[in-house]
């Protein structure tokens, strides 16, 4: 966990009004007490009104507690409906993500809109269709487009052909509950999106690349376009199938 976010939960668990000792606050963390005692004094220097001591315990002072968070329904309705679908169809590490999010939401949120959150009536089944391995797949991926970093994998068409592949990742893209990573194709000397559960052997080079005119994730979005008819077809795009 990173310490910004260690800090912020600390935070979130003193509102809730109890008393909390370092040795509670370090078994939610899973750090060490001496930690706990490390990151309650930087956020006493910081400001943040935190009373207490080691040994008794730590509580937020109410009068200097932080506003709560206001959302219209509306909002709230279509924040929690974008967490469940992060939830159902991302990235492992966005699954993680999307659900601390809602928790931290949760915790600033005035107690009438906290009541609401079971009734928002929108989900996003289908994502336990997703195996582990593609979740961490998207991670790598993603990372590796962030890095710029180039991957080679082994690819299978949906007609059975396969091909090795070396590509400069740009981005991830779903569409209708599949993941294609927008690459361009060292093979073809072109633009290809190839869907994730089709690779094989996902490897990142320790090769970065520098985006090239031409070869850019904005070509990338233009060259899918149809009405652009001098760049290949949005359709050898979204497959990569050749």
């Amino acid at each position: 966990m990173r310490r910004a976010d260690r800090l912020f939960r600390i935070v979130q668990f003193l509102r809730l009004g109890r008393l909390l000792t370092a040795q509670k606050l370090a078994e939610k963390l899973q750090v060490s007490q001496r930690t706990i005692y490390r990151d309650i004094q930087d956020l006493q220097l910081s400001g943040m009104p935190i009373e207490g001591e080691a040994g008794v315990g730590y509580t937020l002072r109410r009068d200097h507690d932080l506003p709560p968070l206001m959302f219209t329904r509306s909002e709230l309705t279509a924040l929690v409906l974008g967490m469940r679908l992060v939830s159902a169809w991302g990235g492992a590490e966005n699954v993680i993500a999307a659900n601390q999010a809602l928790q931290r939401i949760e915790a600033v949120l005035p107690a009438e809109l906290r009541n609401e959150l079971d009734s928002i009536l929108l989900f996003a089944p289908g994502g336990f269709h997703m195996a582990q391995h593609l979740r961490e797949r998207i991670d790598t991926l993603h990372a590796a487009c962030i890095a710029k970093r180039a991957i080679e994998f082994g690819y299978a068409r949906e007609d059975g052909e396969r091909s090795n592949r070396a590509v400069r990742p740009l981005a991830l893209a779903f569409w209708s509950g599949v993941w294609t990573l927008a690459s361009w194709c060292e093979l073809r000397k072109d633009f290809r999106a190839f869907r994730i559960d089709r690779m094989e052997d996902v490897l990142v080079l320790d090769r970065t690349f520098v985006p090239r005119k031409g070869q850019t994730l904005e070509d990338f979005i233009r060259a899918a376009t149809p009405r652009d008819e001098r760049l290949p077809s949005r359709q050898g795009l979204v497959t990569g199938g050749d």
